[in-house]
């Protein structure tokens, strides 16, 4: 190895050393003269202000060009929205930023939306005039109205985004729409369906296949939150039949190929029906024994299991303890099924629970209706001990009133630990209603009705109604106010105001008209059992007597007024007031005509209808009514106080067809007492439930007699009268019809006979 000399060796370490100690000057010096930016240029802009460029940039005068800092301000600009494009160079020692701006949106327009309305897509996109139009938002609108056209039931809809340039860097934002068809459900399937039949498990979710009638409505249209109400449905219905191992394995909705219909398909496990077997009830609350609430629990061992009937049990419970000072408890139903008796064991767990207060009760989004009306409807007040069952029946009570489209209740914490805020958030719905009808019945022949009604007048949760009522038979007018809560009670109090006439040439050879008006008061004596008590006046005439009528007719002619008081008990324990499936309603009503008006009776009348399910579609029912009615203070029934059967009363018969009648004029001339029945059988068709065609068969039966005059020329017996026959009703989209055709199998020779009697009407 060839050695350095020394002297070479030290003169080379001395050099190093020197540039060493200088090279940080060296390159400050270099910095110095070239690698700072001593301008910032921005080029390209038009609108936007330099300054404003400048202030989203992480560099400035005086700073390196740093490559880092230059990525992240090109970052920065691009995240503003502002600019469809941003770069940035050195030149020199300026550092240069050339923008191009996003272009201002002029004006928004839609073209081709004739099923939804250009204000309503409006409300729907982020995209406003005057705002900044960028790529990403164009894209977000369109996607989201795609998704408005999904929810009504158009999954072929096609938006296409077309941008127009104008003067001045402004564009025109057209949404070119074309609708295409409401995409309908072509096929619903159900897989596993082995104890109810699938076109009974159709009728129990909302989804419809597609069918010509149902051009009114839009069941049969796919909505996705529809879609995932009907396996809830589903599992409510099977849970409440007994199915207690039920549930939904998959819901799968297809889209066809050609995107214009889906076929829904429900794959379901069913399992075994369940009966009840031992219901217990458990307290792990100290000093609580809780055999007293074993009469309020309404499932009951031997049962068929029935999800609400639990639900209904806790509820009952949960209010029975808070009568017994009981206030925070926590009620867990368990439900333990035996797989080899198939019966459920059911323990209801009383725990204590958190003793927590209501704070404030907080109405939101009423604007019309005020709070008192909604507030009366809340079991809870402030200051009460906070009940999660009582918080529940009060969003339903709330819900009954039909003033809302959409209604929240919420519990959210208070204040302090131990309290609690309620949030009530409601979205309100018109409550006016105006319809105008048409129809046709066998009794007064053609007709037309107009009604206009406030449910909600001026936000006070009082109703107002007027109505007329234009027929060939008859003319009928009335005025109706009633307060649900008279005097901030539970209790309905009303006015009512009305005229008819009445064309009964046919049955009695008589016009009959009627006016006056009266007050009503109604209450609750429990949760099943009703009082309602009328105080009325009201104006009588018997005109236009045909010639040759019944002299008994003809002593009944001129006015005559009536001052009277009724009250009317109703017990009600029917499934539902609309279409009752099972249940039963009785009513006992007294009349009794005061002085005050020339009329003095007394009456009564007392009935009920019991509603038996033989199956979920066959119903069998046994209807029971009968009346009395006595003159006092030594005055006689008048004819238009009497009591008159036939026609819809009594099938087979026409319009007061029984009863007594006058030998000569064959006129119908009522009667004091009375009695009928009716046993019928509802039945399904055959036909899509759907379509709203039902079926039913019916044998009536019943008598009408007594009057106060008698003689020779009336005929009159309190002998039975009975008929049989077959019927149909179908809720039209046109509004509801029904046949019947009725044959008389016991019967008086001198009864009027009507075998056909057929109905129609219709609302728009």
């Amino acid at each position: 190895m060839k050695k350095i000399p020394f002297f070479r060796r030290t003169l080379a370490s001395l050099i190093l050393a020197a540039l060493m100690l200088f090279a940080p000057g060296i390159r400050s010096v270099h910095a110095a003269s070239g690698n700072l930016i001593q301008n910032i240029v921005v080029e390209g802009n038009q609108r936007i202000e330099t300054s404003t460029v400048l202030s989203y940039i992480n560099v400035q005068k005086g700073d390196p060009f740093n490559q880092s800092l230059i990525d992240s301000s090109l970052k920065s600009l691009y995240a503003t929205g502002l600019f469809a494009d941003v770069s940035m160079h050195q030149d020199g020692r300026n550092l240069v930023i050339k923008v191009v701006e996003n272009p201002i949106i002029n004006e928004i327009r839609f073209e081709g939306n004739k099923k939804l309305k250009t204000d309503d897509l409006k409300g729907e996109i982020q995209l406003k005039p005057r705002m900044v139009l960028t790529r990403p938002k164009v894209q977000a609108d369109v996607e989201r109205l795609q998704e408005i056209y999904r929810l009504s039931g158009r999954f072929s809809a096609f938006i296409d985004p077309q941008i127009i340039e104008l003067s001045q860097n402004r564009v025109n934002l057209i949404f070119k729409i074309t609708e295409g068809p409401k995409t309908l459900i072509s096929r619903i399937n159900f897989i596993g369906d082995n104890r109810f039949s699938a076109s009974t498990l159709k009728t129990v979710i909302r989804s419809r296949e597609e069918r010509w009638y149902r051009f009114w409505s839009s069941d049969d249209t796919y909505d996705q939150d529809r879609f995932a109400y009907d396996q809830e449905l589903l599992r409510r219905f099977y849970l409440n039949h007994g199915y207690a191992g039920f549930h939904v394995r998959t819901a799968v909705a297809q889209l066809s190929p050609d995107r214009k219909s889906f076929i829904l398909t429900f794959s379901i496990h069913e399992g075994h029906r369940y009966k009840v077997g031992a219901v217990n009830i458990v307290s792990n609350i100290a000093g609580l024994n809780p055999d007293f609430l074993k009469k309020v629990v309404t499932i009951k061992a031997g049962d068929w299991y029935k999800m609400k009937e639990i639900e209904h049990s806790v509820i009952k419970m949960t209010n029975s303890l808070g009568d017994h000072q009981f206030a925070f408890v926590d009620i867990q139903p368990g439900v333990v099924p035996d797989k080899q008796t198939h019966t459920v064991a059911i323990t209801f767990t009383i725990n204590e629970g958190q003793k927590t207060f209501v704070q404030n009760i907080n109405i939101i989004g009423n604007t019309r209706t005020e709070d008192s009306v909604i507030r009366r409807q809340m079991l809870l007040v402030e200051g009460d001990p906070f009940n999660q069952s009582k918080l529940k029946q009060s969003e339903t009570r709330i819900k009954n009133l039909n003033f809302f489209s959409k209604v929240d209740v919420k519990a959210e914490p208070g204040s302090a630990p131990n309290e609690t805020n309620i949030n009530v958030k409601v979205a309100e719905k018109s409550t006016g209603e105006l319809s105008l009808g048409g129809g046709y019945s066998t009794t007064d022949g053609p007709l037309a009705d107009f009604t206009i009604k406030e449910r909600n007048f001026l936000g006070t949760g009082r109703e107002l109604s007027l109505s007329a009522m234009l027929a060939a038979k008859m003319t009928q007018f009335d005025f109706s106010y009633t307060d649900p809560y008279f005097m901030d009670r539970n209790m309905t109090a009303g006015i009512d105001l009305f005229n008819i006439t009445q064309n009964l040439q046919t049955q009695s050879s008589y016009d009959y008209s009627k006016r006056g008006g009266g007050v009503r008061f109604g209450y609750p004596l429990s949760e099943k059992l009703r009082q309602d008590l009328d105080i009325r006046w009201e104006a009588d005439n018997v005109s236009n007597i045909a010639t040759g009528a019944s002299k008994y007719i003809q002593e009944q002619a001129g006015r005559y007024t009536t001052a009277a008081i009724s009250q009317t008990l109703t017990y009600d324990t029917r499934d539902s007031k609309i279409e009752p499936t099972s249940g039963y309603i009785t009513h006992l009503m007294t009349d009794v005509a005061v002085p005050g008006g020339n009329a003095r009776y007394y009456k009564f009348d007392v009935g009920g209808t019991y509603y038996y399910p033989i199956t979920s579609k066959w119903i069998l029912s046994f209807l029971g009514d009968a009346g009395y009615v006595h003159g006092w203070g030594g005055k006689k029934v008048r004819i238009n106080e009497r009591f008159f059967v036939g026609g819809d009363t009594l099938r087979g018969f026409a319009d007061s067809g029984i009863g007594p009648r006058d030998t000569a004029s064959e006129d119908a001339l009522g009667g004091n007492r009375y009695y009928r029945g009716t046993v019928q059988l509802d039945f399904p068709t055959g036909l899509p439930d759907d379509l709203g065609v039902s079926a039913h068969a019916f044998t009536d039966f019943g008598s009408l007699w007594s009057l106060d005059d008698s003689g020779a020329g009336i005929q009159d017996t309190s002998s039975i009268r009975a008929s049989a026959g077959i019927g149909f009703s179908w809720r039209s989209p046109m509004g509801p019809m029904s046949i019947d055709i009725a044959r008389p199998i016991k019967k008086e020779s001198y009864d009027k006979v009507q075998q056909f009697r057929f109905s129609f009407g219709t609302r728009f």
